[in-house]
């Protein structure tokens, strides 16, 4: 488990230091985001992204488990 942590801390490390670079990419805006604007509201939901990141990560699980 506590491999696991670590990992997971490492990642999240990874990730914030690399973020500029990465917000480069265009994910966030990708066709299949849901944006609603009203007034001075804004929703948004990134439902494509969030589905590409879930793909990634399986085929990525999927490759180390086997």
């Amino acid at each position: 488990m506590t491999r696991v942590l670590i990992l997971l801390g490492a990642l999240i490390l990874a990730v914030g230091l690399l973020w500029p670079y990465l917000s480069q990419l265009g994910l966030g805006r990708l066709p299949g985001d849901i944006v609603i604007e009203r007034g001075n509201t804004t929703f948004y939901f990134p439902l494509m992204t969030c589905i590409l990141i879930s793909l990634v990560f399986s085929l990525v699980l999927w490759v180390a488990n086997r």
